[in-house]
């Protein structure tokens, strides 16, 4: 049994592209030799599919996220978007107050989450979702 991690781009006609992990963390770590120049300037749906294998087969489906990619004008990740998020994701969590006052409530967090989702998150439909599972498990429709 192992666990590995599944990226694919969502296209604007819901068509799926897959990419592999390794240069998918290129991407993210952006080293200059990977673009994808067709999404430059775009904002890109993509989702993030963690899947037990068992005989490295897919067995399972542990969890999948929907998140949106940010490219620059060259089709690399857009680093000021990038820095953003990993600002925004020191805020989402949750103070530690060892003395707290009754009166006021500490909701930074709660708004950083939201402001997450709307801002680098999306929603699948059921088909986008169907075809992400048909593709992992190789099913015919």
């Amino acid at each position: 049994m192992g666990v590995g991690l599944r990226i694919f781009i969502v296209n604007d006609d819901n068509s799926l592209k897959r990419i592999s992990l390794k240069k998918y963390e290129r991407l993210m770590k952006r080293d200059p030799d990977i673009s994808f120049p067709q999404y430059a300037g775009k904002q890109v749906r993509y989702a993030e599919v963690a899947i037990e294998f068992e005989n490295r087969r897919p067995a399972e489906i542990l969890r999948m996220e929907y998140f949106i990619m940010h490219f620059d004008s060259k089709g690399r990740i857009d680093g000021t978007v990038q820095d953003d998020i990993m600002n925004l994701g020191v805020n989402l969590a949750p103070p530690i107050h060892f003395e707290t006052d009754p009166v006021v409530i500490d909701a930074q967090h709660l708004f950083a989450k939201k402001r997450f989702d709307h801002q680098f998150r999306w929603k699948p439909t059921p088909e986008i979702e169907m075809a992400i599972l048909k593709t992992i498990f190789k099913t015919k429709s």
